[in-house]
């Protein structure tokens, strides 16, 4: 890509971490791969994100979070939004995955993690077919 050129808008991510630092790295991981990306800092703003932005088709969400854990925010957005594709997140490997999350196949990724697989992660889990 040239210096003038700037990536072509790809999917809508929602990333959604209470810790602001990697919440900003993240964010902007995806955006310089060209995606575009909404920022939540917890459960309730990410579900107002949701439902005020019908374009987001990944939601990538820590778990351990105050409030709405990332598993409510799945289970929420997955009962309106049930193509939603999910990505959780958490720096907890010993804590185990609910059940109904396990059995829809939603991916866990575990921190600390390598950013720069973050936009093909992205993409191999936007190109898998719905259910």
């Amino acid at each position: 890509m040239g210096p003038n050129e700037t990536p072509v808008p790809r999917s809508t991510v929602l990333v959604v971490e209470d810790e602001p630092m990697l919440l900003l790295v993240v964010a902007e991981t995806l955006r310089d791969a060209g995606y575009q990306v909404l920022e939540a800092n917890g459960g309730e703003a990410a579900l107002k994100l949701l439902d005020q932005n019908p374009s987001i088709e990944l939601l990538m969400t820590d778990i351990k979070m105050p409030g709405i854990n990332g598993y409510q925010v799945a289970e929420r957005s997955l009962a309106l939004r049930p193509n939603l594709k999910v990505l959780f997140m958490t720096g907890y490997a010993q804590d185990p995955i609910p059940k109904q999350m396990s059995e829809r196949g939603i991916p866990v990724l575990y921190k600390p993690f390598d950013f720069d697989k973050l936009p093909e992660l992205a993409s191999d889990l936007l190109s898998k077919r719905s259910n």
